[in-house]
């Protein structure tokens, strides 16, 4: 049976949330893919209060602006149908998207797509980094903020970006002891409020240094650290054992773009934003006509920046039907005036640098 519909979002976290929300507004027929039994993607884990505007839900907990999306695309009724434990297994050149919902293959051929994948962790490579009790910090947010589990007693975090921070905090407010956070390069990477936050606690910020192995019988017992010079290099003599039974890795994300290749966009790989994304144009169309993006599958950002997307490629694939209401140049305009916003500044410098190499005509 193939299912036709207007709309296709693929991901169902803050991008996916907001361009499925948008489009089924305007008018449009919504059909929103998670992988996850749950909506929200990061969204779920996140517990702690978002900075921005207030329409960027300031002040709001990330696991709580997914509750009021999820329920805001409820009221569209039949307009909007939202398939969990659904994978997007293939994007074909006709059109056609091959999902796996719930153990049934299913083909869906709809007019637009808008691909809100998100990102996945980076990870390290070190001896012994396969032992059980070394996570990646996503992980270590689903365990806790998810499901209540504690994923030991005493971590070592990698990474002081600001999920590192942010999930040092987390562990700390769940009764967990933070032996240190571990950063390669000479500077925090994280914002200062968050790194003010676990300094005060007593957490050790020791910038210029890398994990150099993990060890122990079963499980992870303990690690070895030590300064690298501006090479990267350890620099002998410096080597300090950190005993832990949790080692969390939080080096970055790099965006999911599997489908993106598979249908064709024109794609380049751009550090600055995490890895290989698509090309697109300033309203987030790609190179193959009526394929929209949003989210950290564009380049990794903060989550205010991936809803602000979703709005936008929600709007755009709906106006592209002729779903297009009377507040649809206000909205526009909004949405790049907002992006604009939170891309400012010299903490974005990166972001904006890497924006226009992935621009697009």
């Amino acid at each position: 049976m193939m299912y036709k519909i207007d709309l296709v979002v693929i991901g169902g976290g803050p991008a996916g949330l907001m361009a499925a929300n948008t489009a089924a507004e305007a008018g449009a027929e919504v059909l929103l893919l998670e992988r996850d039994g749950h909506l929200g993607g990061q969204l779920v884990k996140q517990t702690h209060k978002f900075f921005g505007s207030e329409k960027q839900h300031a002040s709001v907990r990330g696991i709580d602006i997914s509750t009021m999306l999820g329920d805001r695309l409820d009221s569209f009724g039949d307009r909007a149908t939202v398939w969990k434990n659904a994978t997007a297994i293939g994007f074909y050149e006709d059109g056609v998207i091959t999902v796996d919902h719930d153990g049934v293959y299913k083909k869906v051929k709809p007019k637009r797509v808008v691909v809100a994948t998100g990102a996945s962790e980076k990870f390290l490579s070190f001896p012994n980094n396969d032992l059980p009790g070394i996570y990646g910090a996503g992980a270590v947010q689903t365990m806790m903020n998810v499901y209540g589990i504690r994923p030991g007693h005493r971590v070592l975090m990698i990474g002081a970006g600001n999920i590192g921070l942010i999930v040092s905090y987390q562990l700390m407010q769940a009764g967990v002891s933070v032996a240190a956070i571990v950063e390669g390069l000479p500077q925090i990477g994280g914002y200062a409020v968050h790194a003010g936050k676990v300094r005060r606690a007593g957490v050790p910020i020791l910038t210029s240094h890398t994990i150099l192995r993990a060890d122990g019988q079963e499980s992870v017992e303990r690690a070895t650290i030590a300064r690298i010079d501006r090479t990267w290099n350890a620099i002998p003599g410096t080597e300090r054992t950190i005993e832990c039974d949790v080692i969390c890795i939080s080096v970055g994300l790099t965006p999911l773009a599997e489908l993106l290749w598979q249908a064709g966009c024109e794609m380049r790989y751009i550090p600055a934003l995490g890895g290989s994304v698509p090309l697109r144009n300033d309203y987030l169309e790609t190179t193959v006509k009526g394929v929209y993006v949003a989210g950290d599958v564009t380049g990794i950002e903060e989550a205010s920046a991936a809803m602000v997307e979703g709005h936008l490629a929600g709007l755009e694939a709906a106006a592209s039907l002729g779903f297009k209401s009377d507040s649809y140049d206000a909205e526009r305009k909004d949405c790049m005036e907002q992006l604009t916003a939170l891309r400012s500044g010299p903490t974005a410098e990166k972001i904006r640098t890497g924006l226009a190499c992935a621009a697009c005509l």
